[in-house]
């Protein structure tokens, strides 16, 4: 937790166990491999991992879930910023110069065969 790492938080494997926040993704691996039978009932959140609910509540957690504006506005601010720089792109790229005269290099060249 960014705003308080020492915060206690409840582990959703074990309810006996409170984790310090600034170790409690490192305590959800431990007890995931602990406590497999739990581990199959519970669905991850996909806006923040440290969410772990049963696989049943997942659909409501979605949608109540704090954690999705700040995924939902990147996206906007990545969108726009793409869109943006699409607009402002002006390609800048010129062919360099050519020096080479084919025409005059065969004459050069015309008593010496070609070798593959």
């Amino acid at each position: 937790d960014v705003l308080d790492p020492d915060r206690l938080i409840q582990c959703p494997y074990n309810k006996h166990h409170r984790i310090r926040a600034c170790r409690f993704p490192y305590h959800l691996v431990k007890c995931r491999k602990s406590y497999p039978e739990v581990a199959k009932e519970l669905a991850t959140c996909p806006f923040n991992a440290r969410h772990l609910v049963p696989q049943v509540d997942l659909s409501d957690h979605i949608t109540k879930c704090n954690d999705k504006g700040f995924i939902e506005q990147d996206i906007v601010n990545q969108s726009s910023g793409l869109q943006r720089e699409q607009m402002n792109a002006v390609s800048t790229w010129q062919a360099p110069p050519c020096d080479e005269d084919w025409e005059t290099e065969s004459s050069e060249q015309s008593d010496s065969p070609f070798v593959w």
